[in-house]
């Protein structure tokens, strides 16, 4: 699905270069407002764009189940070289209709949207989240890191309010756990990050 996808526009030709900037910082770091909402291991967990795999990694390391969906086969490619290591299954899917892995009709204790949705616009975000909350199981954890800034040449990426993201994922029957925010671990200038947790009661 190489930059044909929604929102993937430039990923696969600068994999090479991302994948370096992916995998400067930690799970940890990235995640550290988040790590007490993670679901006891073992669990069954959906990194949904989950690029060069660090997360998704990161949470098999724990003793969790882990399905990462990535459509940009060169961050793929450097994820499954990069994580040999851990026992991630791969699919090559993506929001908003997340066809392929609502096909499946499996459901996740962790669901982790990162630095994913503010690629998709207004009408894909809407269509997008029940499909999300879709794969989330009963008593389930959906946690979103959404980045807000100057847009880099040759992305789209939108704005996207953090009342917007609560409206669309209570109007899918989930629950707002946690809100907050961060600065850009990478130091980039006018780079912020939402924070947002959700449950499926």
């Amino acid at each position: 699905m190489t930059d044909t996808t929604t929102g993937t526009q430039g990923y696969g030709a600068e994999a090479d270069v991302l994948a370096v900037q992916y995998e400067s910082v930690t799970f940890e770091e990235v995640h550290g407002e988040l790590l007490h909402l993670l679901p006891a291991a073992p669990a069954r967990v959906l990194d949904i764009g989950a690029g060069t795999g660090r997360d998704a990694a990161a949470l098999a390391r724990l003793g969790h189940t882990v399905t990462a969906a990535e459509p940009t086969a060169e961050l793929r490619a450097h994820a499954e070289r990069l994580h040999a290591d851990t026992a991630v299954s791969w699919l090559d899917d993506a929001l908003p209709e997340l066809a392929g892995l609502r096909a499946r009709g499996e459901r996740f204790d962790l669901i982790l949207i990162t630095a994913v949705w503010m690629h998709l616009d207004a009408a894909e975000r809407a269509r997008a989240m029940p499909n999300v909350a879709e794969l989330l199981a009963p008593g389930g954890t959906l946690l979103m890191r959404v980045r807000s800034g100057p847009v880099p040449p040759g992305r789209r990426m939108f704005e996207v309010p953090d009342a917007e993201t609560v409206a669309l994922a209570e109007a899918a029957g989930l629950r707002v756990l946690h809100r907050g925010g961060r600065v850009d671990l990478h130091g980039r200038s006018g780079v912020s990050w939402s924070e947002l947790g959700f449950t499926r009661p």
